[in-house]
C-alpha cells in the first residue's frame, strides 16, 4: 500500500468521483483509477461502485477512510519530524475551528505562531458545527481544532481557552444604549445561524430556560449578520472581538444583565503531533 494509492483513494472520497478527483489532483484519470484499481486488488476488494455520474464506497470502502486518513496524518507527522531535526524549517499546520473562535482567539494565536515559525504553512478549515471539527480531528484531517465548550470531544485531549463575554448587538437608531436585560431578549427580532451552529448556540443559551429566541432572518453566511443588523433587520448576540467589529461600522453594542460569558475548547488527538502542533500547543498553554 502506497502514499500515493491512499491519497488517490481520498482524493475519490472528497471529491465525489474519479474526474473531480484528477482534475483537482491535476493527474491523468486513467492514472488515478489504475492506482485504484491496484489498491482494491491489493486489498482484495472493490473500494467504489463506479456509476455514471460518480462513485460511492462500498461497505470496504467506508471501512478505509478513516484509516487512510490518519496514515497520512501520520507520514506527514514524520516528514515533518526529520524536517525539524534536520534543521529545514517549513511544515504545515492543519487546523479546524468554529467561525467564532476563529476570529478570538485563534487569529490572535497565530499572528504570535507565524511571528515565531515564519516558514511554516498554516490551513484553517470551517466546518458549520462542533461535531465537524471534532471529527476532523479523530480522523486525522486536522491536528488542532477549536470547538464551543458544549461539543462532545470524547478520546481527544484538550485545553479550556479564556472565557469571553457576549453582547448584543442593535441596529443603529436602537433606543438601548447602556445595557440590555437577559429577560428582554425574547422580545427582540434576532438574527443568526442554523440550529447547530456557534453562533445559534449563543442564543439558545442566553434564552435557556425562559423563552424560545423569536429569529427573524435565519442565514448560513455569518458575514450576513452584521450587515443584517446595520440595515435594520434584527438583532445578534456576538462574542466580544465580533460585537466590537460591528460598533465600529455603526451598531450599537450593549452588554447582557446578568453576563453571558462563553468558553471555547482547544482539542487534539493524544498520539503523536507534527512539530508544528506541537509548538501552537506550547503557544496556546496546551501539553500535547
Amino acid at each position: 500500500m502506497e502514499r500515493r494509492q491512499l491519497q488517490y483513494f481520498l482524493a475519490v472520497v472528497d471529491h465525489g468521483g474519479f474526474t473531480n478527483a484528477a482534475r483537482r489532483l491535476h493527474v491523468a484519470q486513467p492514472s488515478l483509477s489504475h492506482a485504484v484499481r491496484t489498491l482494491e486488488k491489493e486489498l482484495g476488494g472493490l473500494l467504489f461502485h463506479r456509476l455514471p455520474h460518480g462513485a460511492t464506497l462500498t461497505p470496504a470502502g467506508t471501512a478505509l477512510v478513516a484509516p487512510a486518513r490518519q496514515i497520512l496524518r501520520d507520514l506527514c507527522t514524520a516528514d515533518a519530524s526529520v524536517r525539524e531535526v534536520l534543521g529545514l524549517g517549513g511544515g504545515t499546520l492543519d487546523l479546524a475551528s468554529q467561525t467564532t473562535l476563529a476570529v478570538d482567539p485563534l487569529a490572535k494565536l497565530l499572528g504570535r505562531f507565524r511571528a515565531a515559525h515564519p516558514r511554516v504553512l498554516v490551513r484553517v478549515r470551517a466546518p458549520e458545527t462542533g461535531s465537524d471539527v471534532v471529527n476532523r480531528v479523530r480522523n486525522g484531517q486536522s491536528e488542532v481544532g477549536l470547538v464551543e465548550s458544549g461539543a462532545e470531544t470524547p478520546g481527544l485531549a484538550g485545553l479550556d481557552l479564556a472565557e469571553q463575554e457576549v453582547f448584543a448587538v442593535l441596529p443603529a437608531d436602537s433606543p438601548v444604549r447602556d445595557v440590555l436585560p437577559v429577560t428582554e431578549l425574547a422580545a427582540l427580532d434576532l438574527v443568526t445561524t442554523p440550529p447547530g451552529t456557534a453562533t445559534r448556540w449563543i442564543v439558545e443559551e442566553a434564552l435557556r430556560g425562559t423563552a424560545e429566541p423569536r429569529v427573524v432572518v435565519e442565514t448560513e453566511h455569518r458575514a450576513m449578520i452584521v450587515p443584517l443588523v446595520l440595515a435594520g433587520a434584527g438583532a445578534a448576540l456576538l462574542p466580544r472581538a465580533m460585537a466590537e467589529d460591528a460598533r465600529r461600522q455603526g451598531a450599537i453594542t450593549v452588554p447582557l444583565d446578568p453576563p453571558l460569558l462563553r468558553r471555547g475548547r482547544m482539542v487534539w488527538r493524544t498520539g503523536p503531533l507534527s512539530p508544528a502542533a506541537e509548538r501552537f500547543l506550547a503557544l496556546a498553554g496546551g501539553t500535547p
